[in-house]
């Protein structure tokens, strides 16, 4: 059948066949490359050896000295990653409230409402998303510093970087995420919907608890699944922001890193990793309705 075609016919099939090789090729190499590093600490999360770059067989026990830190007595290095982990979920499911509550506020109020300074809020809204977390981190350091230090003056009280910090700092970015994902949520809307409910009698709160709220529930449940993800994940910006007593765990294993590199590392980071993975796909099945 070729041999019929044109020789321009021929090289232009060559060419796209040759084009769509080369695009599945480096498709390939990107995930081989973004998600090799991933599975090779999956696998030496299971290691025997103490040592990460040797492998000397499987094993569980990394796991289960993780899980010994619950008990009494036990090591005092697995009583701090507990310790370190109960410190993420307050940060995480506190941050995630609040920026989820605001969130949904901004996100509504800029789809549905046109008022002077939009334009404005609209590009401060995803200012958080597209600078890097260091600016923010040490923006965010400046700001409390300032602020403790007036406070200082002006009452004699003395404040210090903590778990209050930490918390406001991840609301100061998280809220964006779930503006954004509640914002287009909402702008899939049928505005007639709402309207309806105002035809015929409902006033605004009411039109906006019975029609826009459940329709809008999907978005706001996966905003808040995403923003507690990147809360738990967030590191750049709680080293800057956390202080005595406020160690979460991605700062704590970057301080085990630092002092002594085990597969128990491989193992917490293993946990973290599956966790995250499944609010994620929670997150975007959740979109998807």
């Amino acid at each position: 059948m070729l041999k019929s075609l044109p020789d321009s016919k021929k090289v232009d099939l060559w060419i796209r066949a040759s084009g769509k090789a080369l695009l599945w090729g480096m498709s390939l190499v990107g995930i081989f490359f973004l998600y090799l590093p991933i599975v090779i600490l999956v696998i030496y999360s299971f290691n025997e050896s103490k040592i990460n770059a040797v492998w000397r067989g499987f094993t569980l026990q990394w796991y289960q000295s993780l899980f010994e830190g619950l008990t009494v007595g036990s090591d005092i290095s697995n009583v701090l990653i507990w310790d370190a982990l109960k410190n993420s979920l307050i940060v995480g499911f506190i941050s995630t409230g609040v920026a989820t509550i605001l969130g949904t506020m901004i996100g509504l109020a800029m789809e549905r409402f046109h008022f002077r300074g939009r334009t404005v809020i609209e590009g401060l809204l995803f200012l958080p998303i597209i600078i890097p977390d260091i600016t923010m981190g040490i923006a965010l350091l400046v700001f409390f510093s300032l602020v403790f230090q007036l406070l200082e003056s002006l009452t004699g009280m003395r404040l210090v970087l903590g778990l209050p910090t930490v918390i406001i700092g991840h609301i100061a970015f998280n809220i964006s995420y779930v503006a954004v994902v509640v914002r287009s949520r909402i702008a899939d809307l049928d505005p007639t919907l709402e309207e309806a409910a105002l035809d015929l009698g409902a006033n605004e709160w009411k039109s906006f608890w019975r029609i826009t709220l459940p329709l809008i529930y999907p978005g706001i449940l996966s905003g808040a699944l995403l923003a507690f993800t990147l809360s738990l994940d967030d590191f750049v910006i709680t080293f800057f922001t956390a202080g005595v007593g406020a160690t979460t765990l991605p700062v704590f294993v970057y301080g085990m890193i630092k002092v002594s590199v085990t597969p128990a590392i491989n193992a917490i980071s293993t946990i973290m990793l599956f966790a995250s993975l499944i609010i994620v796909v929670l997150s975007f099945s959740l979109q998807r309705h």
